[in-house]
């Protein structure tokens, strides 16, 4: 099936696969999830506590962008404002910035310069979004969404007039830090019958889109302008999906967001964390289907990854050091290709090799239906020993059928020492 054509230039995108979100702001301080000032229904005065305190002292990106590196990802996101309206960079746009906090420095561009040195392509995240601003009209997802007073509030607010900031401020981020490669924005919620929401028009996204193609032809951009046709890829968040994602019965590029545990932002006391075993699996799965990963980290107020994340991040490394080539330039395995229970198939078609990521290891014998007479040579992809192959005329045990065109791999019977095991089949 064929897949869906971008303006954008995906062609890098769909090979490297793995790529790092990066979730940090003002809400970094609380501390306990990036939407904290609409979930507990602050005021911008009570917020402003954490503008007045934000100082990120241990701030140095080249630790960032060497954690990403080693964990294998090619690309990053990271969020320039998010839905609280706080801006990472020195924007001429506003005054709601880092440099008018206790840091005073721009954040931004060290950032990229460091990715960038790694060899990481640069996305940025800008939220559609902006709970600070006083022309953004207080709608029903808002922090003042319930406040007494909301319809004085709302006197005097302008929509077209909080759109010509958004549009000022992507302006600035697609002309002053050089190619972009992606654009991340977040997100529209139209209204409905008994909700009062926001879209397409309320952010001008037709002219957004417009400006964002002629500043950057190459750029790939999110589906959450709320336009039918103006997108690159669809952006599944905290799930996986069963199958390659499909528009209209089309293959689209896709990627799947995920967290480390189940908020955007630095949460200290959150318990919910994935293992490196959930996360190098989650990775899988997503090639398998032919998706892209974008996994996220939320930076602490003092600008540091946390343990937790540190470890993850490291534990995926480890195993991306000796299993990338399964996982950068493939994609989902031909239709003619099923994968056993508890494993996942992905290829790479520029050198024909298929990778079997083993999720439960077996005893012994692992049956491949249907590769019988397909594959020339395998072997364990962490260590290049030699996998021995029987096919149905020389295997008696197994029970199967002739017809089944079982392929029998005969595996250790003690598990490798990483957490998948992959065996790579050199296709004939």
């Amino acid at each position: 099936m064929e897949v869906r054509k971008t303006a954008g230039d995906t062609s890098w995108f769909v090979h490297d696969r793995f790529g790092m979100f990066i979730h940090w702001g003002l809400y970094a301080l609380p501390a306990r999830h990036e939407w904290v000032k609409q979930r507990e229904k602050m005021t911008n005065e009570q917020y402003e506590k954490y503008f007045r305190h934000f100082d990120p002292d241990l701030y140095d990106p080249t630790l960032w962008a060497d954690a990403a590196a080693g964990a294998g990802m090619k690309y990053f996101v990271v969020t320039t404002k998010h839905h609280d309206g706080f801006c990472l960079w020195d924007t001429k746009a506003g005054d709601y910035k880092v440099t008018n906090t206790p840091y005073g420095k721009d954040l931004l561009r060290p950032m990229v310069d460091a990715f960038r040195s790694r060899n990481l392509r640069v996305g940025f995240y800008h939220s559609l979004i902006d709970w600070h601003h006083e022309h953004f009209i207080i709608d029903d997802v808002h922090a003042l969404r319930e406040h007494p007073d909301r319809a004085a509030l709302n006197v005097g607010r302008d929509q077209s007039k909080y759109a010509e900031y958004l549009h000022a401020q992507v302006r600035e981020l697609l002309t002053e830090f050089g190619r972009v490669d992606i654009m991340w924005f977040d997100f529209s919620y139209p209204s409905r019958e008994g909700f009062v929401g926001k879209g397409r028009d309320d952010w001008q996204s037709e002219k957004l889109y417009k400006m964002v193609r002629e500043l950057q032809p190459h750029i790939v951009l999110d589906d959450r302008l709320d336009l039918p046709d103006g997108w690159d890829i669809k952006t599944p968040e905290q799930y996986q999906p069963r199958e390659w994602l499909t528009v209209d019965g089309q293959r689209v590029v896709w990627e799947a967001c995920q967290t480390f545990s189940g908020s955007w932002g630095y949460h200290r006391d959150e318990a919910s964390w994935k293992s490196i075993d959930q996360l190098v699996q989650m990775l899988v799965d997503t090639v398998s289907k032919g998706g892209n990963l974008l996994l996220n980290v939320g930076p602490t107020g003092r600008g540091e990854f946390d343990e937790r994340a540190l470890d993850r991040l490291a534990g995926m490394g480890e195993w991306m050091k000796r299993h990338s080539r399964s996982i950068y330039g493939c994609t989902q395995a031909p239709p003619e290709f099923t994968a056993p229970q508890d494993c996942r198939l992905t290829y790479n078609p520029t050198t024909n090799r298929m990778y079997l990521h083993i999720f439960a290891w077996p005893f012994v014998h692992l049956h491949l239906d249907g590769f019988a007479g397909k594959v020339e040579y395998a072997q364990l992809l962490n260590d290049a020993s030699e996998v021995f192959m029987k096919g149905p005329e020389d295997w008696q045990k197994a029970s199967t059928s002739p017809e089944k065109q079982t392929l029998t791999l005969t595996l250790p019977v003690k598990k490798p020492n990483v957490t998948v095991p992959v065996v790579e089949l050199f296709m004939r």
